[in-house]
């Protein structure tokens, strides 16, 4: 029984350091690009407070429509002028923070008609935003790390 309590005595904190050690809490995250005075996308990743940064929000989609960023004035999706954000983004990745496209949002118009629709939406954020191949990628040359879904509004269907 002694020997008992004096082996957890002395092993227990090496447990314990162990398990933290081992342990992969999640990072924090944060949405960029609902407030102008938030500054630029490079310098909300240049804080190293963050470890993934989701850029809000592809807030049209689905339906028919023409997918649309809304970035509340950091730059104009209508006239390309998102692109210049690819330096921002690569300049995140670059230290080490995931940047994430964050789909919906409290006020966007999206809503998946069929199933169908959703595999063009699929395809449409593969080519755009993530691996694939576009001429017309809104956030220009950069590779977004993945897709964040905020998604707000319509149904669950599809």
């Amino acid at each position: 029984m002694a020997l008992t309590k004096v082996v957890l005595r002395e092993f227990l904190p090496l447990v314990m350091l162990v398990m933290v050690v081992g342990a992969n809490a999640g990072g924090i995250a944060i949405y960029w690009g609902q407030n102008g005075n938030e500054g630029t996308l490079a310098e909300t990743c240049g804080t190293g407070n963050y470890e993934f940064v989701n850029i809000a929000f592809l807030a049209t989609f689905g339906n028919g429509q023409t997918p649309m960023l809304n970035l509340a004035g950091h730059c104009d999706p209508y006239s390309n002028g998102c692109t210049g954000l690819s330096s921002d983004i690569k300049s995140c990745q670059a230290k080490g923070v995931k940047v994430m496209l964050s789909l919906g949002g409290g006020a966007g118009s999206y809503f998946l008609a069929s199933s169908q629709d959703a595999k063009q939406v699929a395809t449409y954020l593969w080519n755009n935003f993530l691996g694939g191949q576009s001429s017309s990628r809104p956030l220009g040359a950069a590779v977004l790390d993945g897709i964040d879904f905020d998604i707000e509004g319509g149904t669950s269907q599809h």
